[in-house]
């Protein structure tokens, strides 16, 4: 069974049902040494190549949430210039709050926070890293300060970051993402651009 995502209602999105996103310690299969991802944005697409080596719990974590759509219908809801463009709070709340339980453990960074690198975001507590990923906007050795662990790069359209919309810097309350999801998201800030559908290549 399909039904419209509350946010995407006028592009005509189809979304699944998320019953296997609810059970986040079932979607643990290993990832390639190396993969892709795709992700299909309302402004374009970009590609993300994942390597393992640098972050195993990270490459695993982002192998299993892209299959299984986890991302799909997912809102740039925190888009700063020259700094980062970060997504992954699920459109559905009950989703999301299944994740936010399922932390992975910290890892050691092996790579910098470069332009276009990727990691998970963090809260700053220990082991704290879920769903939310970034793109680094600029070379950042303060992430790199802070522990933020990259495991893979944008290899293809690094340049639509620059487009996506920012006029709401960090407005966006995250915590009534978590609460409320995309209704939200499309109540107050109906304009912010969103993935349409992720998949590995």
């Amino acid at each position: 069974m399909f039904r419209l995502l509350p946010c995407l209602l006028a592009a005509g999105v189809l979304f699944a049902q998320p019953s296997k996103l609810m059970n986040p310690a079932a979607l643990n299969e290993k990832a390639p040494e190396q993969y892709r991802a795709k992700f299909v944005t309302n402004k374009g697409e970009f590609i993300i190549a994942v390597n393992r080596s640098w972050a195993p719990l990270a490459a695993d974590r982002f192998y299993n949430l892209v299959k299984n759509g986890f991302y799909d219908g997912c809102v740039f809801f925190r888009v700063l210039p020259g700094f980062v463009a970060q997504w992954g709070l699920h459109p559905r709340p009950a989703v999301q709050a299944r994740w936010e339980k399922a932390t992975l453990k910290d890892e050691p960074r092996k790579q910098k926070n470069r332009l276009g690198y990727v990691a998970f975001a963090a809260t700053g507590e220990v082991n704290s890293r879920s769903t939310q990923v970034f793109i680094n906007l600029k070379d950042s050795p303060d992430l790199d300060l802070q522990g933020f662990v990259p495991f893979g790069d944008v290899v293809k359209g690094i340049g639509l970051t620059a487009i996506l919309n920012n006029r709401h810097g960090q407005k966006p309350d995250q915590q009534r993402i978590l609460k409320q999801g995309n209704a939200y998201l499309k109540a107050s800030f109906p304009d912010l651009d969103y993935i349409k559908t992720a998949v590995i290549e």
